[in-house]
């Protein structure tokens, strides 16, 4: 009851909360973004909360999560869902609010039970966009559909937006919450993307799966040119010529 009561009061007032619930620090293999400077540019954007999610990595969330709770002052209180974009054997999945990593590799049946024994949470993210060769295939997707909590339905990165509106109508007609994010690989592109919710974002799994089905999708895609840095990281660490992963 106390929970509907914030919500319409946060809606009479205007208060509404963003939450960015993809994004990437060092610790993903086409990213050179430091986890501080990941949190200060979600400060500045007026974010509530982000989810980093690093690629077959959780060292990102985990340091970020770190950093927040130790200077709430510098980074504006921005809470951290820390989590991790894993390559499964038939595409990528999404598990938040983990402790730790989980294998690449692994069918994705085999990801989700691994994410479930943490109580995490499942996000298929990106899964119509055609122009992503991570993507879960069509095939898996449909066969774990009834295994996951929710669906990306607005990911910056994607080029195409008829691939988010697929995205969207997929989740709909499934039952499946919709989340948002920018799937940042540097600071600019934080934010662009982001769930809009009435109350403060919980972190405990269950009660943010709740809050994430009666929140509303906002911001924009980005310019296809964002990708030109996560080739450049890739590159970079490839040829050895990259900084070490910073806090």
């Amino acid at each position: 009851m106390r929970r509907h009561s914030v919500s319409f009061a946060a809606r009479l007032l205007g208060v509404v909360y963003r939450v960015d619930l993809h994004s990437h620090t060092g610790h993903s293999k086409d990213s050179l973004l430091p986890a501080a400077d990941l949190l200060a540019a979600a400060a500045a954007h007026g974010l509530a909360a982000i989810a980093v999610t690093d690629h077959d990595s959780l060292g990102g969330g985990q340091q970020a999560a770190e950093l927040a709770a130790r200077r709430p002052e510098q980074f504006g209180g921005v809470r951290v869902l820390p989590g991790n974009e894993i390559k499964t054997a038939e595409g990528e999945i999404i598990g938040l609010c983990l402790r730790r990593d989980i294998a690449s590799g692994l069918s994705p049946e085999e990801t989700i039970a691994r994410i479930r024994e943490q109580g995490g949470l499942v996000i298929v993210p990106h899964p119509f966009d055609r122009l992503r060769r991570s993507r879960i295939t069509e095939a898996a997707l449909h066969r774990v559909a009834h295994l996951v909590d929710a669906i990306e339905g607005l990911n910056a990165r994607t080029t195409l937006a008829a691939d988010s509106l697929s995205a969207q109508r997929f989740a709909r007609e499934r039952g499946l919450a919709i989340t948002a994010g920018s799937d940042a690989h540097v600071a600019s592109e934080v934010g662009t993307a982001y769930l809009v919710l009435d109350e403060p974002p919980d972190e405990r799994p269950a009660a943010l799966l709740e809050q994430l089905r009666r929140a509303r999708l906002g911001g924009r895609l980005s310019s296809p040119l964002v990708h030109v840095h996560s080739k450049l990281a890739s590159w970079r660490k490839k040829l050895g010529i990259a900084p070490a992963v910073q806090l």
